[in-house]
């Protein structure tokens, strides 16, 4: 299999970007400004598996970047969502909203005792996607589908108690 190359000028194929250039490049399409900040914010929720929130993604980002304010966070993972680069998941039992950089169809389990969701993946859910657009009409830029419960191990430690 050969190197693929891009032309220079030209973007990367989606499925040769890493999510954070994929988000960095969602914002740099809606005009905004690609702040040091905003950079950090697009790689760090592009490389994360865990579903973060913003204040997570604050704390993470601000001994890098001092200047950071939480309301840059709250506004970029915003335009992000209404770009349809990123999905906001509802709270995890935590009352904080979680975002995921993984807009392909899955399914999320969110344990409501320690809070941790992560991505189960399901041809179900994307024959569901399918099926909804076809039957609609939408061009589906994006969907959640998320379960909530007790993880395995939350589930042991309350056989314990």
């Amino acid at each position: 299999m050969g190197i693929n190359h891009t032309p220079v000028g030209q973007p990367m194929p989606q499925s040769l970007q890493s999510a954070g250039q994929r988000l960095t490049q969602a914002l740099r399409a809606a005009g905004l400004r690609l702040t040091p900040q905003r950079r950090a914010i697009c790689e760090l929720l592009g490389a994360s598996k865990e579903h973060p929130s913003a204040q997570q993604i604050y704390t993470a980002l601000k001994p890098l970047y001092p200047s950071l304010s939480l309301a840059t966070v709250y506004n970029t993972l915003d335009a992000l969502v209404s770009l349809g680069a990123i999905n906001a998941l509802g709270p995890a039992g935590d009352a904080a909203v979680h975002y995921d950089a993984d807009t392909e169809p899955h399914v999320n389990l969110a344990c409501i005792r320690c809070h941790r969701i992560i991505d189960l993946e399901s041809d179900h859910v994307a024959a569901l996607e399918n099926e909804v657009s076809h039957t609609s009409g939408y061009q589906i830029l994006g969907a959640s589908v998320t379960y909530y419960g007790l993880c395995p191990d939350c589930q042991q430690e309350v056989e314990k108690a």
